[in-house]
């Protein structure tokens, strides 16, 4: 039997229908299971802390679980890969963290490309780390201690936190843009290098904030300024290096990404709950206890600035011959 055209075109236009009406539906019920929040480093890292702030929020939110999965190994590499060949479907995303794009030029053979293989979700926090000095140094303000590293060069050292580190970074960033030489000396992790820094073993740091706070106000350590473009509200009254050294801006930065291709109606589900969570109060708070700063925006603001960073970084690690372990 055949059909009058107009009810046979009628028929026909509600099945080409179907399958987008199917996706819609599909974003609009999203999530109808458990999430998993991948986290390239160990329980109890800011990363993981972090993650599980935001996990709590979406899970609040949105009525599913979002659990934390701690994937750590090789810098981050090990749980960054895992996310990347996950299915592109917003049931497994990655608490993006400062090492994913410093490691795209730190390490010259990856089985992924960080900008490439993920999608942009939300920025959650940007954490300033501090330019600090050991009391016994003569210095008191940035100029003050840029001329004296010109005036003694490779005699002052930095602590850093490990290779590819932000502590590391930093001070990099800050050798190629102050045109001082201060010598690196890595330690593995912040701990080991702020007891070497007030001890006076080492003179310099460009730690987190998270880790420097308790020795600046014991008044163990001298700050001089924050590494962000703008001052912190932790420490209001220091200036940032920017104000001395144009242009310079490093701090750690914390995200969430999904592999790529994951559907735009999940992508923006998630970062709209995301910038919710970042302004409600209590996340703020805890936020600023980092001393962070909430990193609100679009996906696709998320996503030039994680493209911007892996740049800045390249450029640093090729012009300081940075390598890894």
């Amino acid at each position: 039997m055949k059909l009058p055209r107009r009810q046979f075109l009628h028929l026909a236009a509600g099945a080409a229908a179907l399958p987008a009406a199917s996706r819609i539906a599909g974003a609009q019920t999203y999530p109808t299971r458990p999430v998993r929040i991948i986290v390239g480093f160990s329980a109890g890292s800011t990363t993981d802390i972090l993650g599980r702030l935001i996990g709590q929020w979406l899970s609040e939110r949105l009525g599913q679980s979002f659990v934390i999965d701690n994937r750590p190994g090789a810098g981050g590499n090990v749980g960054t890969e895992e996310v990347v060949r996950a299915s592109a479907d917003g049931y497994t995303l990655l608490m993006v963290a400062p090492a994913n794009t410093i490691n795209m030029s730190l390490y010259n053979k990856l089985n992924f490309n960080f900008i490439r293989d993920t999608e942009p979700v939300a920025g959650v926090v940007r954490v300033p780390n501090v330019l600090e000095v050991n009391p016994s140094l003569p210095v008191r303000t940035v100029p003050e201690f840029i001329a004296f590293a010109k005036s003694h060069p490779g005699a002052l050292s930095f602590a850093s936190a490990g290779i590819g580190t932000t502590s590391h970074m930093a001070g990099e960033l800050f050798n190629v843009m102050a045109g001082v030489d201060l010598v690196t000396v890595h330690y593995r992790g912040d701990g080991p290098a702020m007891i070497d820094l007030i001890g006076g073993q080492v003179q310099v740091g460009f730690a987190t904030m998270v880790a420097s706070i308790g020795y600046i106000r014991a008044d163990k350590l001298r700050p001089l300024a924050v590494t962000t473009a703008t001052r912190s509200s932790t420490l209001p009254d220091l200036p940032t290096v920017g104000d001395f050294v144009p242009g310079y801006e490093a701090s750690s930065a914390f995200g969430v990404a999904a592999p790529k291709d994951t559907p735009a109606a999940i992508v923006d589900t998630l970062n709209k709950e995301i910038n919710a969570g970042l302004a409600d109060p209590k996340i703020a708070a805890r936020l600023g206890a980092l001393g962070g700063m909430a990193l609100t925006g679009s996906a696709a603001d998320y996503g030039k600035f994680l493209a911007d960073d892996t740049e800045k970084w390249g450029k640093v690690i090729r012009a300081a011959n940075i390598k890894p372990e």
